[in-house]
């Protein structure tokens, strides 16, 4: 029994996703045929009351795609020093769009509306000029924190006020929703395009989508074409996306009751100097100076669980729905062993 902690990019698909799949009918997406793209991009767009959406081979390509779409090159992008689009985008947002980011120290990966104002650069010709306001919810770097739905609204306001574009990475967005009251609705309302990964903690192999308005998505599809991201028969990975939109999101409240089970035992490990807050399916510890993190991570790997280093003396472990109570029950118990 292999127990893969490393992420939840690396679920397989279920059973009823495989029956999905191979029973799902396809066309060319590139001539914009492709009846069960065509699907999922309506059904994405409804659920977070936009009028349209994109699918994309990831959730880089549809952070991308909007940063492009969203500004102009010598722009500025302001984002939490955390975001991923800084952070693990292969500097995307320069190569891509010619645009810098202006990083913002938020707390636990969350920005402030007021940091959003301080930041926003005066009319001049010498700087930058801001035009585009990224944030990340859930927070990966951050241990997998979020966002209220006041936090959020506070932000739109400021950026519909000083004429900037709002930009949702939401890669883990339906592990924020399941904890709290706000809906994939709410959150339409709010931004000007959002990115939602259906690869991640809702199962599907590939996949995210990107979506806004019909302007946005038109101009948004052109510059998927010229990143290569143009797919053919796409509807295969299309109908585990719409798979898991109807059956995983739910469920992600399970990966959340593991992940702060396993956080908990965390705290009392005599390795272990801290943990992050565990909101979702992220837990985040550093490690003291009695074991090195490759030292752990081989421990670990000589047992069949995976983990991966996250910075000097941190480890991430991230919860999935490959991971069942028996396999939490086991890493329990090696991570307790180690302890002795």
């Amino acid at each position: 029994m292999i127990i893969d902690l490393r992420s939840d990019t690396v679920t397989k698909p279920t059973k009823g996703m495989l029956d999905a799949m191979f029973s799902a009918e396809v066309g060319d997406d590139v001539f914009g045929e492709e009846p069960t793209v065509i699907a999922l991009e309506k059904k994405a767009a409804a659920l977070f009351g936009k009028e349209a959406a994109l699918f994309c081979p990831s959730g880089t390509m549809t952070n991308q795609i909007a940063i492009k779409v969203h500004t102009q090159p010598g722009d500025e992008v302001l984002c939490d020093t955390t975001a991923h689009i800084y952070n693990y985008e292969g500097g995307g947002i320069s190569f891509n769009s010619g645009v810098q980011a202006k990083l913002l120290q938020g707390e636990r990966g969350r920005i402030s509306a007021q940091q959003v104002l301080d930041a926003i650069n005066p009319n001049f010709d010498w700087l930058t000029h801001t035009s585009l306001v990224c944030i990340e919810n859930t927070a990966n770097r951050a241990g997998g924190s979020y966002y209220s739905l006041k936090q959020m609204e506070e932000i739109a306001n400021v950026c519909k006020k000083n004429n900037l574009k709002y930009h949702l990475d939401g890669a883990r967005i339906f592990n924020a929703i399941v904890e709290n009251t706000y809906t994939p609705g709410n959150l339409g309302k709010l931004f000007d395009s959002v990115s939602v990964c259906l690869s991640k903690g809702l199962g599907a192999p590939v996949g995210s989508v990107v979506i806004g308005d019909n302007q946005f998505i038109a101009k948004a599809r052109r510059v998927r074409k010229v990143f290569g991201g143009g797919m053919r028969q796409g509807g295969y990975l299309a109908a585990a996306g719409i798979y898991a939109l109807d059956n995983h999101v739910e469920r992600l409240k399970e990966d959340h009751k593991r992940a702060k089970e396993l956080g908990g035992i965390m705290l009392g490990l005599n390795y272990v100097d801290s943990v992050l807050p565990v909101d979702t399916n992220i837990i985040i510890f550093s490690l003291n100076d009695k074991i090195k993190p490759e030292d752990f991570i081989k421990k670990l790997a000589d047992n069949n669980i995976k983990a991966v280093g996250f910075g000097k003396q941190a480890i991430r472990f991230v919860t999935h729905l490959d991971v069942t109570d028996e396999m939490l029950e086991k890493t329990i118990s090696v991570l307790k062993k180690i302890n002795s």
